[in-house]
């Protein structure tokens, strides 16, 4: 059973920083892609930001130039440094990770997500 835990959310003041951490069960490399969600109350879940196992990164444009996605390979982790925050990053955050396999498919995992408020 595939497992991933996060860590690292909380309260922070606009401008500033938090930086997100996601644990895997399992070498982060038997991942295709791993990456960041967020979800609002009410709005749907939306992609934050990503990386492939060749280390191709992706954002949103709305985290573009704050936000960067990184992988330490000797802990399993994946990490998400969020800078200069703003009121709307307010969120939960979700670490979700992507195995394709040619005899299984496509099968997504998920964590149970962290809270990111912003506000002063």
């Amino acid at each position: 059973q595939v497992q991933l835990v996060e860590s690292g959310g909380g309260l922070v003041q606009p401008g500033g920083s938090l930086r997100l951490s996601c644990a895997a069960s399992r070498s982060i490399f038997s991942f295709s892609a791993m990456g960041w969600y967020r979800q609002v109350p009410g709005k749907q879940c939306e992609l934050v930001a990503s990386m492939t196992s060749g280390g191709t990164t992706n954002y949103a444009d709305a985290v573009k130039g704050r936000f960067t996605i990184s992988r330490d390979n000797a802990k399993n982790t994946v990490n998400l440094q969020m800078n200069m925050l703003k009121p709307e990053d307010t969120a939960v955050y979700y670490c979700q990770g992507r195995v394709i396999s040619l005899t299984r498919g496509t099968n997504d995992y998920w964590g149970q997500g962290t809270q990111v408020t912003v506000s002063s």
